[in-house]
């Protein structure tokens, strides 16, 4: 079976990458619309830079950056709050936050019951 080739709203990648930010913002739903229209700010305008000429090890606080076609392809490390997640922007992404992608909340992972947590444990003398 063929693989389809990936189009948002009607548009390939290629006319994607071709078009103006305003008229790519013309296809995003309205949050994302609204946020490149009211203009990027100082560090989305820096990250979008060093995506357009190539850098490698991309790293960003960035998170409501909203993903354009140029980023397709792109790797890219977002931080979490404690560390930066790396992950590839695929076609997928377009039109979705960076911060969607690397998760702030990790799955709490207890170890076993200290001391005094439990009726058998509290008889127990500690020394």
């Amino acid at each position: 079976m063929a693989k389809k080739e990936f189009t948002y709203r009607g548009k390939t990648i290629e006319e994607l990458k071709g078009m103006s930010l305003n008229e790519f913002a013309s296809l995003l739903p309205s949050r994302q619309r609204r946020s490149l229209k009211r203009g990027l700010t100082e560090q989305q305008k820096i990250l979008l830079n060093r995506v357009k000429k190539n850098k490698i090890n991309i790293k960003t606080h960035c998170r409501d950056m909203v993903i354009l076609p140029e980023m397709i392809g792109k790797i890219i490390k977002v931080h979490t709050g404690k560390e930066f997640v790396p992950f590839t922007i695929v076609e997928e992404m377009l039109g979705h936050c960076l911060g969607e992608y690397a998760l702030t909340r990790r799955r709490v992972e207890h170890s076993a019951p200290g001391i005094g947590a439990t009726r058998s444990s509290a008889a127990l003398s500690v020394k």
